[in-house]
């Protein structure tokens, strides 16, 4: 269904970027969504040729918008609609390699106690 505009939140849970129209949604409330440098509302219309940024900690996604839809497409077919412009340094910070945010426990050391959580969760943030 080809239209002149859609809505952001519903064109990136179309295309697969989000598992949810909602989760969409509350990305561009907290400003993770920009198009043009500026944060969007979900409400804001996306068309051809727009270039959306989205934050996912640790990683920023660059993607090029070729074509719009309004509903849920397969993944083989979200190549029609979107392209991806993410630099590969960026995708290799998901690599656990890459010590970004990955720690390291010994298998078969058991869930970590309440106090080692904590500790981690102190030094995450």
């Amino acid at each position: 269904m080809e239209t002149r505009e859609t809505r952001i939140d519903k064109y990136l849970w179309a295309v697969r970027l989000f598992k949810s129209r909602s989760t969409a949604s509350e990305a561009c409330r907290k400003g993770r969504v920009t198009i043009g440098g500026n944060p969007v509302k979900p409400s804001h219309g996306v068309t051809t040729g727009d270039t959306i940024v989205i934050r996912k900690p640790p990683v920023t996604y660059t993607y090029l918008v070729k074509g719009l839809i309004e509903n849920r497409v397969g993944a083989k077919l979200v190549a029609e609609y979107i392209t991806d412009l993410t630099p590969e340094e960026e995708k290799n910070r998901l690599k656990p390699e890459s010590g970004s945010f990955f720690g390291y426990r010994p298998r078969g050391s058991g869930r970590p106690t309440k106090r080692e959580r904590r500790d981690l969760g102190n030094f995450l943030d």
